[in-house]
Formats: C-alpha cells, structure tokens, sequence
C-alpha cells in the first residue's frame, strides 16, 4: 500500500477510540453454554490475538462480533453500532478473512478483486477512500505474477493470499482474520506480518485474529486474550501473561564441564552476580524466561481442570434464548 495513502489515512487515527465493547456476552445452543460471560473491548489499531482450544467459543464469538449469529445475552457494539441491527455502510468499514470459501474457479485474481471492490465505491470517504485500486492490492499481496490466472489453477498459499486480499479490498477500519496464515511457507507468513503491521500502523485498521500459532501470536498481538471454556480467562500482552503465570526466570549456564540450572525473579542480579564470581567466565549462558507456548498450556489446563460455576437461567433479568 502506498505510503503516501497510508499516511493520509493514518492522519485521522483516533488511538484511543473504542472500537468493540462487549459485555455479559453468552452464547446458549440448548443447555450447553458455549459462551460465559465474556467481556471484550478494542480500540483503534489494536491488534488482539483470540487464543483457546477448539470449542472454546472462539469461533461464535467472532461470528457474533461479524453480526452473523445472535447472542443469548450481552451487549455488542461494534464500530459504534449492533451488529445484528447494522446497514451496508456498516459492512463496508468491516473485514473477514474466513478459514476457507467457494469462489468462481473461473474468474482470475484481478477480476475477482475488481468485482469485489466495486461495492465498496459507494462508501469511500475523503479519510478512507475505498476500494483498494486492484493492482496495488495484488502487489500487496504477493500476486501480482498470477493476476490472470484461473483461480482454479492457484496454488494452495496463492489462494489464502487471496482470500487475504479479499477481506481488505475495502480498507476496512475492523479487520476479521481466522487463521489467515494457514497454508503459507515462512517467507508469506513474514510478508503477512508486515502487511498486518502496515494496516495498523499506516491505516488505524484494528484487527482481531484467530490462530493456533503461538509464535505468530507473539509477533503480532498488542494484546492476547486467552478463551477456554467460555470465558476470557487471560488478557494481557505476552509477556504480561507469563510474568502473571511464572515470576521466577530459569539461568542455565556450564562451567568446568559441568551443567547449572538456577531459578531466580531476578535474572538480571543473578548473572552479574555469577559473572563476579567467575572472572574466568561461564559457558553456555542462557536465561528461560515462560514463552507465550507455557503461557497458554498452563491458564489453560487451570480453568480447564477447575468446577464451572453454577449457570443462571437469566442475567441482570435479561432470559437466556
């Protein structure tokens, strides 16, 4: 994307602006509760990492947040509207990038895109011009070389940067990813990072993004939120969240052939302490600190070995559909 359209969007960023806001959300299919509860706010050009097992409510609340499914109970308001209720001016400042869709095998990229971006023009503002011109979203992309090929001739990553151009061929202001990475050898997964880095930085764009790739998470989250059995169990950055789980640090070093492994809240002290004593030097001298992996694996397995509390029929007098 051009910088010097990005920097004119960029311009008009509202850092502190709410941009999702979601309280008491529950999700109730018969008598299970997907949904518990959940509180969630973003604000303009955040990106928030949704992290959980499978079932634990990921999916339905994104879909709820999409306006594509009707909560049990909770308020949500997102870009300043109800989802549910929300025109097609709405839907045109919104984004999805969805695990996978059907499509015209037949079309090509550019005609694809073309298509697509020519029900965004009704909506272009002075701050936010849309659609994103073709050819610079192709480049965008990384697809520039298969603009005129069928689509069903596409390689399986081509196809998921597609789908990528796709969910930001309207400049959206609130972006949906849902594994958006599936798929995709390590240099696309680096060229992706940076395009979700220029969004934000560049554009305002806020972005909310599913994914099973802890290292991705790391890279690209403002902030993490961990979901298992329907509530949001952990919010916070990933260092945060391994500070709030694990204090202490791990100091691992070798000295006269020998192995030592020490724990320590202060890594820093310990190894200028270590090093003063041993003029001569160490070996091997490393510091393990809880990765976002030890993170996870252990808020999870807590809340998912602890009692549910008892589920209310109604909330605040609101029934639960």
């Amino acid at each position: 994307m051009s910088a010097a359209l990005g920097e004119a969007v960029g311009a008009h960023r509202h850092p502190g602006e709410r941009v999702v806001d979601v309280r008491g959300l529950w999700m109730r299919y018969g008598d299970h509760d997907v949904l518990r509860g959940v509180d969630l706010r973003m604000h303009r050009g955040e990106v928030v990492v949704l992290l959980g097992p499978n079932g634990a409510g990921k999916t339905t609340t994104i879909e709820i947040l999409e306006g594509f499914r009707r909560p049990s109970a909770g308020t949500v308001e997102v870009l300043d509207a109800d989802p549910l209720r929300a025109d097609e001016a709405w839907r045109a400042r919104v984004g999805v990038v969805l695990q996978s869709w059907r499509d015209h095998a037949r079309w090509t990229p550019r005609d694809l895109l073309d298509h697509l971006g020519a029900y965004y023009a009704p909506f272009a503002t002075e701050q936010r011009p849309r659609p994103v011109p073709t050819e610079e979203l192709l480049d965008l992309v990384g697809l520039s070389a298969a603009a005129h090929q069928r689509l069903l001739t596409l390689s399986g990553g081509q196809r998921r940067r597609l789908d990528v151009a796709v969910g930001i061929v309207g400049r959206p202001e609130l972006l949906f990813l849902d594994e958006p990475t599936a798929g995709f050898d390590p240099q696309a997964k680096r060229e992706f990072h940076e395009l979700v880095h220029r969004l934000t930085d560049l554009e305002g764009t806020t972005v909310l993004l599913t994914t099973h790739d802890l290292t991705e998470a790391e890279k690209l989250a403002d902030r993490i939120l961990i979901l298992a059995r329907g509530r949001i169990v952990a919010d916070g950055s990933a260092d945060g969240l391994a500070r709030r789980i694990r204090a202490s640090a791990e100091v691992r070093w070798t000295r006269g052939g020998q192995r030592f492994v020490h724990a320590t809240t202060d890594a820093t002290g310990f190894v200028r302490q270590l090093l003063d004593e041993h003029p001569s030097g160490v070996e091997e001298l490393e510091v393990r600190r809880a990765s976002l992996e030890d993170t996870y694996l252990e808020l999870v397995r807590a809340h998912l070995e602890s009692d549910l509390d008892a589920v209310p029929d109604s909330l605040d007098g609101e029934q639960l559909r």
